[in-house]
């Protein structure tokens, strides 16, 4: 649930980026090469990214020319200039940063003594991206509860001293993939705002916080990107017996693993989906989208999952400045933000979606800001009251619309152009899901996995317990489409070419097991765990009732789990040294085809969702609770499987 805010407004914003802007030509002067391959590994990675310029806080010869706290007191002075205040009427500093000029203190101890700041409160942020966020979300609590009148906010990064020339003369790195990545990516900058609790005496628009929203991931997932670890994140830099060692085992490389990005985004998207049908964000009211990414190759990624889920915001309101001033990571927004509000004429009413993926190990946070008159009131108001009513209202007006030939040759599985009602069931399916496999990244199986203890006893024993529920999947299917009757006949067709296509998988699986050295060759002989039995009685209990449309929830969740986990965790598999290589088959083959099954899912979902309209309105609210005691009972299946 996001924070929500009564009165707390923008006073002032203010952005620091050091010296003159580098183009691409020139990074090399900068930004040392560390083997043969950095130059076609910069073109690559360059390519992709679409930066064309940043800037650096050190000179060619990776002299500092400003350190971190520097520029984010350059920032913060530019801030109070803006809102025409004085340091001494300020009460709270908060600060963000992924890493400050020292160790300890923290970063807004150190941003104090920099601008010589009388005694106040502090509150350092640590994090990557979303590090400054965390800190305005303090900062706004601290107004709103009314421990202060104003606070200001500030955010800064300097990589550049992680990547400079000297670090890597004569010393003969052959860095990975990983640690290249973030060298030609990230820049120097810094950010600040300062928030009160009452708009500037005399202004003219003001720009209102309406609430912030920020969740992290970091029990289900890795580690993505990383400083201070060995490259496989499994000793700190701290365990090394001296800084010389670990800096040469590459401990002090900056990291990304990008093979884990795609999710993170799959994670933002999901977490934007639920406030929205939560009622927090309407995308026909956000005039303007600020996203943060690191890459344009990412735009294209998040407007497409933001189609998918059917709440896509029109590209012309997007706002990034990456290409001229490349990632600043935890300052990023803050610098955005500050450019926008210089180069845009805002107007009355309009609402600013600001939206900050952090890949550290998941972290996702949204704000959102209104642009008021300065005649509007400023009584208390519940500020996203009226946004559910509204949503609805619109709702109601596109069902009463006449279907357009447009909308009736567009694609069924297509959620943006789907019917309201079709709308509102994918995000109370969205929202399950979104639960369910945070829920499976936690559990004992799969944290086994993630940590590296996985091995092959572990892979045995899961396909041990995993053999005997794909087995059953045919079956129960079959039942529920010889139990389905008018109106829904015609669903039976789609589930039998389903369990058609799968009658054989257990087959596959049982066949991986026996290449992994599972003992048990009669395969009769196999038993499904606890969890295992539970989904299985409940899938064939209800398969057996007359017109079963709830298990399309069922399906779902059993499908979405092949296309949607199983793809993340082969890979993690793979790279266990004691896991034969031809023991993937039946993993490979869902994670692949489960994509194709879904789709003919959505089909049977439209078909009935057609039908619900007509008859008894109930058919939703089945598929949803399916889904979601089927999300249980699939989690203690993963959860009774022994690592």
């Amino acid at each position: 649930m996001p924070t929500q805010f009564e009165r707390i407004y923008l006073q002032g914003t203010g952005r620091f980026l050091p010296g003159a802007a580098i183009d691409n030509a020139a990074m090399d002067a900068y930004i040392a090469p560390l083997s043969r391959i950095s130059g076609r590994i910069k073109q690559r990675i360059l390519s992709e990214n679409g930066i064309r310029s940043r800037h650096y806080a050190i000179d060619a010869e990776g002299n500092t020319l400003y350190s971190n706290a520097a520029m984010a007191a350059q920032a913060v002075t530019e801030c109070l200039r803006d809102a025409g205040c004085s340091l001494a009427e300020v009460g709270l500093l908060a600060a963000g940063t992924s890493g400050g000029d020292a160790l300890m203190p923290g970063f807004a101890s150190m941003l104090q003594g920099e601008l010589g700041a009388a005694p106040m409160e502090t509150l350092s942020s640590h994090g990557i991206c979303a590090s400054g966020i965390g800190a305005w979300a303090y900062a706004a609590q601290s107004i709103e509860l009314g421990a202060q009148r104003r606070a200001l906010v500030a955010a800064s990064e300097m990589p550049s001293r992680l990547f400079k020339r000297s670090r890597y003369a004569g010393k003969g790195y052959d860095a990975d993939f990983d640690a290249h990545f973030l060298r030609w990516m990230l820049s120097d900058g810094a950010g600040a705002l300062l928030l009160g609790d009452a708009p500037n005496a005399g202004a003219g628009l003001r720009l209102r916080l309406r609430w912030i929203h920020q969740r992290s991931f970091g029990g289900d997932y890795p580690v993505c990107m990383q400083l201070g670890l060995s490259a496989d994140r499994e000793r700190s830099h701290l365990d090394y017996p001296s800084w010389q060692a670990a800096e040469a085992e590459g401990a002090l490389f900056l990291r990304q693993d990008i093979r884990l990005l795609p999710h993170l985004f799959d994670v933002g998207i999901h977490e934007y989906a639920g406030l929205a049908h939560a009622g927090w964000i309407d995308p026909a009211t956000v005039s303007h989208f600020l996203c943060h990414y690191s890459s344009e190759r990412f735009a294209p990624l998040v407007d497409e999952l933001m189609h998918k889920a059917g709440l896509a915001i029109p590209r012309e309101r997007w706002y990034s400045n990456l290409i001229e001033r490349g990632n600043t990571g935890a300052a990023s927004i803050f610098v955005m933000l500050d450019e926008f509000r210089r180069s845009h004429e805002l107007q009355a009413g309009q609402r600013i979606l600001c939206f900050i993926p952090e890949s550290g190990r998941f972290t996702v946070a949204f704000v959102m800001l209104e642009v008021e008159a300065a005649d509007a009131p400023m009584a208390p108001v519940r500020a996203m009251a009226s946004a559910p009513a509204a949503i609805a209202e619109r709702a109601v007006h596109a069902s009463d619309a006449p279907a357009s030939n447009e909308a009736e040759v567009a694609p069924p599985h297509d959620p943006a152009l789907a019917p309201p009602a079709l709308r509102q069931l994918l995000g109370e399916l969205a929202a399950i899901w979104h639960g369910y496999r945070s829920r499976v990244w936690r559990t004992p199986i799969i944290r086994s996995l993630r940590e590296g203890r996985f091995g092959l006893d572990d892979y045995r024993q899961w396909m041990q317990d995993w053999v005997p529920q794909v087995r059953e999947g045919t079956r129960w299917m079959r039942e529920a489409a010889a139990n389905l009757r008018a109106p829904y006949s015609e669903l039976g067709g789609l589930i039998e070419t389903h369990a058609g296509d799968e009658q054989n998988d257990f087959k596959i699986l049982f066949d991986d097991y026996r290449k992994a050295g599972g003992s048990i060759s009669d395969i009769d002989a196999l038993r499904r765990n606890p969890g295992g039995e539970a989904l299985n009685a409940y899938l064939h209990a209800l398969a057996a009732t007359a017109n079963p449309i709830g298990l399309l929830g069922a399906i779902y969740i059993i499908e979405g789990t092949g296309q949607r986990i199983i793809p993340a965790l082969l890979p993690l598999m793979k790279a266990r040294p004691d896991l034969p290589a031809g023991a993937f088959r039946f993993l490979e083959y869902h994670g692949a085809n489960d994509v194709h099954h879904l789709q003919r899912w959505l089909q049977a979902v439209e078909i009935v969702i057609a039908i619900d309209s007509i008859e008894t309105g109930s058919a939703a609210e089945q598929i949803i609770a399916t889904a979601a005691r089927t999300a249980e009972l699939y989690l203690m299946q993963f959860e009774h499987v022994k690592a």
